[in-house]
Formats: structure tokens, sequence, C-alpha cells
């Protein structure tokens, strides 16, 4: 078993004040875990005061999305070179909350998964149905979809040492979260699918849950088989909630 691996995604919440006092309270609570790997991905704006803030801890800090050109006349994109000028580590990829309001494609999310690689970030890539999807039972179709095109356009073995956090739409910010069981079954799935195609890639990727994680379901989430830790949104603007997400992946990460 390999490290749990717990991301913060901030959205769009935060000023430099509030983030200074999130960010040393994090440092502050989170010292003891020292047996998992805390990732924290905040808006674009406030990379600089993430890299000040967190330079000389082991918690690492990234992006919540790219740009899939590396420059030119592109008004408002932020390319991978400017996310590593300010030390980020990490990038999430086709968040659906990004994929449905800007309207990205499987391909433009492919693209993007890419640039990142390519580039010496670790990308997150997001994947899940909605609940339309799910009550239709085609929720594997939808997720296989996401993944097949990025299998399709560069192979199987690019998701060595990269994240796949599996978001079931309908639970991101309402509260509802899969049942573990349903978290699992959708992340052996996933493995599974890159497994066929290239087995050691599907050893060494992450699969994260996303999708109203919270102290009280990370302990029964985090006990899968197939789930690596979770990528935590409205919990992570609360430290002690935060911390008690962190702690439910300390207790089962090896020492």
């Amino acid at each position: 078993m390999s490290k749990k691996l717990v991301v913060a995604n901030w959205k769009m919440h935060g000023n430099l004040v509030v983030n200074q006092q999130l960010i040393t309270s994090y440092v502050q609570k989170l010292l003891p875990f020292k047996n998992i790997q805390v990732v924290v991905c905040v808006p674009y704006p406030y990379l600089a005061q993430a890299q000040l803030l967190l330079g000389q801890t082991d918690i690492a800090w990234g992006a919540q999305n790219l740009s899939k050109d590396i420059e030119g006349a592109y008004t408002g994109e932020v390319s991978v070179r400017m996310l590593k000028d300010f030390g980020a580590t990490y990038v999430i990829i086709g968040h659906s909350e990004r994929a449905t309001a800007y309207c990205e494609s499987d391909e433009n999310i492919a693209t993007k998964f890419m640039q990142a690689i390519t580039h010496g970030l670790t990308p997150i890539l997001c994947v899940g149905e909605t609940l339309i999807e799910r009550e239709a039972g085609v929720m594997e179709r939808v997720v296989a979809k996401q993944i097949d095109t990025i299998i399709q356009m560069y192979g199987a073995g690019i998701f060595a040492d990269t994240v796949i956090s599996y978001e079931p739409i309908w639970a991101i910010g309402t509260g509802l979260a899969a049942t573990p069981d349903q978290a699992q079954s959708m992340h052996e799935f996933i493995r599974n699918r890159i497994s066929i195609h290239d087995k050691s890639a599907a050893q060494r990727l992450k699969i994260l849950y996303g999708g109203s994680v919270n102290p009280q379901n990370a302990v029964q989430l985090f006990v899968m088989q197939d789930i690596d830790g979770g990528l935590v949104g409205r919990c992570s603007l609360n430290t002690d909630e935060f911390e008690g997400i962190c702690r439910a992946a300390s207790e089962i990460s090896p020492s």
C-alpha cells in the first residue's frame, strides 16, 4: 500500500488574509501526518502566496486548471510554464465544474493532461457521471469514454504516476456522497480499464475519491482497496474538517 494522497481544492474561494490563516493552520495541524501526501490547489492569483507559505513544508501546492497551449495570443489563459514559475507540482484537469461551464471536450482535457506530464506536473484528472447517467446505469460507459480518449491519443502508459479523481457529479458540493461500495466499484473499474492496456501504469496510478468527502465518511472510503485518497472541496476550507480527513488517511496509510 502506498501513501494516501489528500488534495484540497479551494475552488474560487479565498483572499490574502484568509489564505494566510488557512495555510498557517494547515501547517500546524497536519504536521503529525508524515505518512500521507497533502496538496493544496489554489486559485491562480494565490500561487505565489502558496509558494511563500508552503515552500519549506511537506505540503505541495498546485493549480485548478491550465491551458492546452504553451504560449500565444490566448487572453486570460495560464500556461504550464507559468504554473511552474510558482513551484506548482500538481494541477487539476477537467473538473466537472469547468467542463460543464466552459464546454471542455474530452480531447481538450486529454491535451491538457499531456501538457502537464510533458512539463513535469502531476495531473489530477477528474472523471465522473451525472445523476441521470447513474440512474440509467451508464456510469461506467461515461467514465470509460473520458479515460479511453486519453489512451487513444497518447497510450495507457501515460497514466503511470499520475492521479485520477472519481467525482460523481451528483455528489459534488451537495453533501451527498457515493457509498464506499459504489466508489470502490468505480475505482476498480477505472484501474482495470487502464490495466487492460498497461498493467504497470494502472498499479502506479493513484485514484482519489471526490464528491462531498468529509471527516465522517473519509474513514469508510479510504479503507477501500482502490481508493488512494481524496480530492476535497468544501471541507478543505475548514481546517478542523480537513484535519479530520487527513487523520483518517494517516490512520490507514503505511507508517
